[in-house]
């Protein structure tokens, strides 16, 4: 299993009149920690876009446990439970507070597609070598 954490401090302009982070704005946090989770293994999504290859979100579910409030630092844990073998690829995103607290879980759906065409393709050999000492 492929794990990473990112960290991101909650800005005022992502709280809505109660002081919490508004629900729709955990998906850029989610995004943010996709991304640094690839770059940690040293590849990027401008690598895979310079290979024709886009990763479109299909599928999301987020369940929220508990607020999280402005200025709070939040760590959102990534995961690759399974190493991708087709088309998709299934991360899951666990959001905690700086007590430790689970805020919000989720998981999320992306395919491989070409960026030409929008067909469904395979993860790219680069990142494939990267993530398979994950799973052995």
């Amino acid at each position: 299993m492929f794990t990473s954490e990112t960290q991101v401090r909650v800005r005022y302009a992502e709280t809505d009149q109660m002081g919490v982070v508004y629900h729709s704005n955990f998906f850029p946090y989610f995004e943010a920690a996709r991304a640094e989770s690839i770059r940690q293994l040293g590849f990027t999504y401008a690598d895979m876009e310079r290979m024709g290859v886009i990763m479109p979100v299909v599928d999301v579910h987020c369940r929220y446990l508990r607020p999280a409030r402005y200025d709070d630092l939040l760590t959102i844990k990534t995961f690759l439970k399974e190493l991708p073998v087709h088309h998709k690829i299934e991360f899951h995103h666990e959001v905690y507070n700086e007590a430790g607290e689970l805020l919000a879980a989720a998981r999320i759906i992306l395919y491989f597609m070409e960026a030409g065409g929008l067909k469904r393709a395979t993860m790219p050999a680069q990142l494939l070598e990267k993530l398979q000492p994950y799973f052995n």
